[in-house]
């Protein structure tokens, strides 16, 4: 699993004009799932995630978690995040699961979370044309990968 993650002061996700998810202050999660992955990364990556401090504490340094904070959290799948550009112009997304692997841990990838998170978490739509838009605070913008736990 590859996952974006981005300090947010404010997110949403709109499909088709209509309003899906909106947080204020919390995390922006994009998530790429590839055919490898497992319970395993997912549990990983959601404590991973959910323990990062990257809130400011009152002396504003980066010492606090999502959990910490209270903070809300939106997770929106995006194959994209494994696009290879090694050979020409038109990235290639054969590392991406497809929907009938993806789909079943993208759910739950979201359902870890919200254990870890101890709420429910904003989604997108998976497959749909999503109109993602965010406030980056800071910005703060963070990338692991399960396979190389970085």
């Amino acid at each position: 699993m590859r996952a974006v993650i981005q300090r947010t002061k404010n997110a949403s996700v709109t499909v088709e004009g209509k309003l899906i998810s909106e947080i204020e202050s919390g995390l922006l999660i994009l998530i790429g799932i590839e055919n490898e992955d497992t319970q395993e990364d997912i549990e990983w990556l959601s404590r991973k995630i959910t323990g990062l401090r990257i809130f400011n504490d009152e002396n504003e340094v980066m010492n606090k978690s999502i959990t910490d904070v209270e903070g809300d959290i939106i997770v929106v799948s995006q194959f994209t995040l494994h696009a290879s550009t090694k050979k020409g112009n038109r990235p290639s997304y054969l590392k991406a699961a497809k929907p009938d692997v993806s789909i079943p841990l993208y759910e739950a990838f979201v359902a870890q979370v919200e254990k870890d998170l101890g709420k429910k978490v904003g989604t997108g739509i998976f497959g749909a044309d999503m109109k993602v838009q965010l406030l980056n605070d800071g910005p703060v913008t963070i990338i692991i990968d399960t396979k190389n736990k970085e």
